[in-house]
């Protein structure tokens, strides 16, 4: 429809041409705008589509919809259904933009379905989160966690909230689904690029939080670090913060013996901190050290050089999350997901120096 004081539409044509003249668009819109069925825009807005429809025909109807400003009658349902409409997100932290992208890419697919998404950064950070309602099983319909353990959530779930985790252990049994990154894959992609370059000596700048996704980093790097003859793996934990890599790295860097040739880092804020520590020791990012990030933050592309990183694909995850509680919501089953991982090499790393 037309938006509050926006003006009305001329018919025939001219800006928002398509949209229905008057009242709130339906789904009888969506279909003849999408050149579709209502049975397929019933499916698609549904989330019931896959296997059923091909992906460009629901993309053309989720288009037709968001251009139409179509949104379902969902009070009566909700009514029926006895739902609030409205989904927790619990993430552990609010100190890096990659919760932030889950959230977007959560949100958006949230409000397809009319519904909203309340964001929690949990005070204990991975550790358990306390209930952030009176009752937050009376105040929501379901909650999804990323990077935390299904344990944590216990007050949160109110011992019943259906549970999707996100970046999170696949067989903790208190999940519903699971939607998770290839962490360890990126973990491989970047051994395999340091190694194949010709470093020996490799240190981690290992991430100071108790979790699933950062143990599978470590387990993956040391496997395939181990793997290579004349290769050897340290490790140096570090709290994520630019100034708690710098320290780290200045720890491993400084210490007597061969200087490790690379620093592998969890995160990307810990790599500008080790990229800080190089240049505070007189060494070159990558002539005398290559160093290596996770995420790839914006921050990846700030400092200079620019960091070769595992691009994460945060959105992709919250929203794959998001479909998955839709779901269960409708009573049916979601599959778990593991999305790829992509190495992104730029000019944070290079061959060792010869020595």
């Amino acid at each position: 429809g037309t938006a509050p004081g926006g003006g009305g539409t001329a018919p025939g044509g001219g800006a928002g041409a398509g949209r229905p003249a008057t009242g709130r668009a339906t789904s009888r819109d969506v279909a003849r705008a999408a050149g579709v069925s209502q049975a397929t825009v019933s499916l698609v807005l549904g989330e019931k589509w896959p296997g059923r429809v091909s992906e460009r025909t629901a993309e053309t109807v989720r288009a037709a919809a968001r251009d139409l400003g179509y949104r379902p009658n969902l009070a009566a349902r909700s009514l029926r259904l006895g739902r609030t409409r409205t989904v927790l997100l619990v993430v552990p932290a609010l100190t890096t933009e990659f919760f932030a992208r889950v959230y977007t890419g959560a949100a958006r697919v949230a409000a397809d379905h009319g519904f909203g998404v309340v964001l929690y950064p949990s005070p204990e950070g991975v550790g358990p989160a306390r209930d952030p309602f009176d009752s937050a099983r009376a105040s929501l319909d379901g909650v999804i966690a990323s990077s935390m353990a299904a344990d944590a959530l216990v007050a949160v779930r109110g011992g019943g909230l259906p549970l999707v985790m996100l970046d999170s252990d696949p067989d903790d049994a208190a999940a519903a689904a699971t939607v998770n990154l290839d962490i360890a894959d990126g973990a491989r992609q970047v051994a395999g690029h340091l190694l194949g370059l010709g470093h020996r000596r490799v240190a981690q700048l290992a991430a100071a939080v108790d979790s699933w996704t950062f143990r599978v980093r470590a387990r993956a790097l040391a496997e395939a670090v181990d793997g290579v003859p004349g290769a050897e793996l340290s490790a140096e934990p570090a709290e994520l913060s630019v100034e708690e890599g710098r320290r780290a790295a200045e720890r491993v860097l400084a210490r007597p013996g061969p200087r490790p040739t690379a620093l592998v880092c969890d995160d990307d804020i810990l790599a500008a901190g080790a990229c800080k520590a190089a240049r505070r020791l007189g060494l070159r990012v990558p002539d005398d050290i290559s160093v290596t990030g996770f995420d790839d933050l914006a921050l990846a592309t700030a400092v200079e050089p620019e960091l070769t990183t595992v691009r994460l694909p945060a959105e992709a995850v919250g929203a794959a999350g998001m479909r998955a509680l839709m779901t269960l919501l409708d009573g049916e089953t979601p599959q778990d997901t593991v999305l790829p991982v992509d190495l992104i090499p730029r000019g944070s790393t290079a061959a060792p120096p010869r020595s």
